[in-house]
């Protein structure tokens, strides 16, 4: 498989633009199943996870057309199944939301229990029960979920969970309530950017949704949908990630493609650490030129600080002049990253449900190995900070969620390289640019 190389110490500079949303972009792919006609979808990831999705979809019988990069289009034909294998649902949990769709448009599903990243227990009871409530007959058996309804009528849901509220839960059952019989109410419903992306889609599409960006939503079913151009939102993810690389850095970046309104919780968590941003446009000029400063952050629900930022914020914090404190709420156990880390000679402690990280003045390269998407990104991120090389191994879990990373790292003055080793990623080689080109962030 392949790996990432990074020699550390330069100072990120210059411009870049964010990729669409990969978890808006899923769930709306995956809803084109129920929506007749040719769909066509700009600002479109070209992501590991984008490309399962196409492939199950091609499954299903959807015909796929790039139109250009980062434009597609899907128009499904007649389906011959309904069933999506485990050998492609396991890699992706976001699989999971051809359930609703399938079950909406074609009457039954057989869908693969899914997998994904190693990020703590993510039960799919939620999903389950909210389509249950709408007239769905679920059995599961053998590893495989079997749904059929032979109408589905709306219902009042309640999508809460221990955890808070389920963000495919909620997409999957939206997904098949916007075809239901009737009204549907969906109680403590995610409020998430890419939730409201795919209602916004629906709506784009001739469904009937209110409430979108709020805990309660309220579907009226309609008969059929239509196809409908539309643009995915930016990544916020990714976006965030690029300003914690300007921070761990000291460095000065421009990025295309932020949403104010989808990071503002991160955006007043970062500035509080010491970086200084500045917004006009949907772009964000982020810069550093102090010590960082330690912070007390805890990972909720949106508007909340994302947990998919948590791993990200603990690598910069190891940098911190003082003791930061980072809790997740939603994934407890989302701290594997931790272990790599101490391995570039961070100091971190797990308490609980998260980690006290005493910043150090430096980090040195190592070889670490990358455990799920966001944990890839954190150790990014530290080995951009750090003295000497850094090798990652495992690095197509990056590929899930960051388009062209290493491409896009080397156009800001990273000095890395992405190498082939023996897995089934693709080559893929960024430039290097002249060590002498860039000098070495200042301390913490």
């Amino acid at each position: 498989m392949d790996e990432l190389r990074i020699r550390g110490g330069h100072r990120l500079q210059g411009t870049v633009s964010v990729s669409g949303a990969k978890n808006a972009a899923l769930p709306i792919m995956a809803a084109t199943l129920a929506i007749p006609g040719r769909t066509v979808l700009h600002n479109f990831p070209r992501l590991r996870d984008t490309n399962s999705m196409i492939q199950l979809l091609t499954q299903f019988g959807v015909a796929v057309e790039f139109l250009d990069d980062h434009t597609i289009a899907l128009e499904p034909g007649e389906a011959a199944t309904c069933r999506a294998d485990y050998e492609l649902v396991r890699t992706m949990r976001a699989s999971i939301c051809v359930l609703g769709p399938l079950l909406a448009s074609q009457g039954e599903a057989c869908v693969s229990l899914p997998g994904g990243c190693n990020i703590g227990h993510r039960p799919i009871d939620l999903h389950l029960k909210g389509l249950s409530a709408l007239g769905a007959e679920i059995v599961i058996d053998q590893g495989y979920i079997h749904a059929s309804a032979r109408e589905l009528r709306g219902a009042e849901i309640y999508l809460g969970g221990l955890q808070g509220s389920t963000v495919t839960g909620t997409c999957n059952v939206m997904s098949a309530a916007v075809l239901a019989q009737g009204r549907t109410i969906i109680q403590a419903a995610a409020c998430e950017p890419e939730v409201v992306d795919l209602g916004n889609f629906l709506n784009a599409c001739g469904a009937r949704i209110s409430g979108l960006g709020t805990s309660t939503l309220t579907i009226d079913g309609v008969r059929e949908l239509h196809a409908a151009e539309y643009t995915i939102i930016p990544d916020r993810i990714e976006a965030a990630t690029w300003m914690m690389a300007a921070g761990i850095t000291s460095g000065d970046l421009t990025i295309e493609g932020v949403r104010e309104d989808h990071l503002a919780a991160v955006i007043e968590t970062l500035r509080t650490a010491g970086l200084k941003i500045e917004l006009q446009n949907e772009t964000a000029r982020v810069q550093r030129a102090g010590d960082l400063q330690p912070l007390d952050v805890v990972a909720l629900p949106f508007p909340g600080f994302p947990t998919d930022l948590q791993a990200q914020l603990t690598a910069m914090m190891c940098l911190a002049s003082g003791t930061s404190v980072v809790t997740d709420r939603i994934f407890p156990d989302r701290f594997l990253h931790a272990a790599e880390l101490l391995r570039m000679g961070a100091k971190i402690r797990r308490e609980s449900s998260g980690v006290i990280i005493e910043g150090v003045n430096e980090l040195s390269g190592a070889c670490v190995m990358a455990s799920d998407l966001r944990a890839s990104a954190a150790l990014v991120l530290a080995g951009l900070a750090a003295r000497g090389e850094t090798v990652i191994s495992r690095i197509y879990h990056l590929d899930r969620g960051y388009e062209d990373l290493a491409g896009k790292l080397s156009r800001l003055d990273a000095e890395v390289e992405r190498q082939k080793g023996g897995g089934p990623n693709p080559p893929h080689f960024a430039s290097s640019p002249t060590p002498s080109a860039s000098k070495a962030p200042p301390k913490g």
